[in-house]
């Protein structure tokens, strides 16, 4: 029994702090404009980036995770001129869809940023890479979308799926 209050103690506890980055990120998104906001502005609401990338025309991509609790991997463009030129939540199914067979892990990680979990099947020989998304305004509508790569990490294939801990968590 012990146990089982722990889980459901530990439980409650993510979901609340879940809740209240969801919340967070929606304020400071809200505080943020492009062509006005500048690159402190981002990062006093969102923090150091997890990575950042090289742009076009010597912008800045800033990725901020939420996985492997979260739904979302926002990329942050800062412009040249160190103003925000973009805020996108890069976790859907458009972007999803620009994954092709052949792509490199490289090229697919600065698509979607870092992923919740990477699963290597060495019998397989593949390697999978999982991204939690939300597909719709509920909690139902989490999915999983995963990425399989060769041994030498290029796309093999990808599917989508309903997360398998909403049905553990039941």
């Amino acid at each position: 029994m012990k146990s089982q209050a722990h889980r459901f103690a530990a439980l409650t506890l993510a979901l609340g702090l879940l809740l209240g980055l969801a919340a967070c990120d929606r304020q400071n998104i809200s505080e943020l404009e492009e062509g006005v906001s500048t690159e402190a502005d981002v990062r006093e609401r969102f923090g150091a980036p997890e990575a950042v990338w090289e742009g076009d025309d010597g912008a800045q991509i800033y990725e901020y995770n939420r996985q492997p609790a979260g739904y979302q991997n926002y990329q942050i463009t800062i412009g040249a001129d160190g103003k925000m030129a973009a805020l996108r939540q890069v976790l859907a199914p458009h972007n999803f869809e620009r994954i092709q067979p052949g792509m490199p892990m490289e090229q697919v990680r600065r698509m979607l940023g870092k992923p919740m979990k990477i699963t290597p099947y060495a019998l397989k020989q593949e390697t999978h890479y999982d991204w939690r998304y939300r597909d719709g305004p509920n909690e139902g509508d989490t999915k999983l979308f995963t990425v399989v790569f060769s041994p030498d990490l290029r796309v093999v294939s990808t599917m989508s799926v309903r997360d398998p801990d909403l049905d553990r968590s039941r």
